[in-house]
């Protein structure tokens, strides 16, 4: 097959990519029956793989190809065979497939349905752009936190230091903000401690969800380009999911605090500042790095250190509002 798959690929089936002309040996046959099959009809494709069947099309395992050309050529193919094979299920996406590729580091894996009957085969050719991609993700990954893979690769600690420093700046900026922030509520800490104690955890679910976002809006961005108003219809959506996040996380956090310390209105305000602040960091994530782009900035290295900072602000500042008027 000679489809030039690209990023939109990502979710196909295998089905779709792979190779049906998959070489079958059989359990009964000889390794001088096999050969002989192989010589009158020699296998194609560039990378070959020995894949060994029942009579039902059943995969049973795979003859290295050291194996076949040494052994006696009276011995069995059951006998020479290594029974334990990584096959991909064909319910796998692309995407499953080229984590296949990197985990087990192998040229090709067979795809074989629920029943193990061998379907067809996928082979690395298929796959340069997928891997490459997949290593894109990776460094999308160090991007949310301000570093380039290559740059994380520094063998100098003074110039990692010097790559990586400056994206701290901005999280420390925003702690301190924070911080300051959290200080302007003194009085409502008075009124209710327990508000301080769970301040992590808002936190935390905010700026997990806001990195969500921020992950998923950088790869819809390798795959088309934002426009002003596409971006207005992601801000839609994932306010709706947003919304979904915080309220499902806002009730188990809002129970656990109901059953350990019995204080309704320290529920409500966790409850009201968990589905706000979840709400605002998913639109926070979403936005910045189609923001960045289409003001002509890099969105990869800068969306995620801004996001967590603006994220975590604008959390305490809606948890913390919520608070105040509750325990008035």
């Amino acid at each position: 097959m000679s489809t030039r798959l690209t990023e939109a690929n990502l979710n196909d089936s295998v089905m779709q990519h792979m190779r049906q002309d998959v070489t079958r040996l059989r359990l009964d046959q000889t390794v001088g029956e096999a050969l002989a099959e192989m010589r009158r009809q020699p296998p194609a494709g560039r990378i070959i793989y020995f894949y060994v069947v029942d009579a039902d099309n059943k995969l049973q395992g795979v003859v290295p190809t050291r194996r076949l050309l040494l052994s006696p050529l009276e011995k069995f193919i059951s006998e020479i065979m290594v029974a334990q094979v990584i096959a991909i299920p064909n319910r796998a996406t692309v995407l499953d497939a080229c984590e296949f590729f990197t985990l087990h580091r192998f040229l090709a894996f067979p795809v074989v349905d629920d029943k193990r009957k061998l379907l067809g085969v996928i082979d690395v050719e298929l796959y340069t752009d997928e891997l490459s991609e997949v290593a894109g993700m990776r460094d999308d990954l160090f991007q949310l936190i301000g570093v380039h893979v290559a740059q994380a690769r520094q063998t100098s600690p003074l110039a990692a230091f010097r790559y990586r420093f400056p994206w701290l700046l901005c999280n420390i900026a925003g702690g301190i903000l924070a911080a300051f922030v959290s200080g302007l509520f003194e009085a409502e800490f008075q009124k209710a401690m327990a508000l301080a104690l769970f301040i992590p955890v808002v936190l935390a679910l905010a700026e997990s969800v806001s990195i969500q976002s921020v992950s998923l809006a950088l790869q819809v961005l390798h795959a088309r380009p934002s426009t002003w108003l596409a971006l207005l219809q992601k801000l839609r959506w994932e306010l709706l999911t947003g919304l979904l996040l915080g309220g499902a996380s806002g009730l188990l956090v809002g129970f656990v605090a109901l059953v350990w310390l019995g204080h309704v209105q320290v529920v409500f305000c966790l409850l009201g500042g968990i589905v706000a602040g979840v709400a605002g960091a998913a639109v926070v994530g979403i936005a910045m790095p189609n923001l960045l782009y289409l003001l002509r900035r890099d969105p990869q290295v800068a969306a995620g250190p801004i996001a967590l900072a603006v994220s975590d602000v604008l959390t305490l500042l809606l948890y913390l509002n919520l608070a105040r008027w509750l325990l008035a």
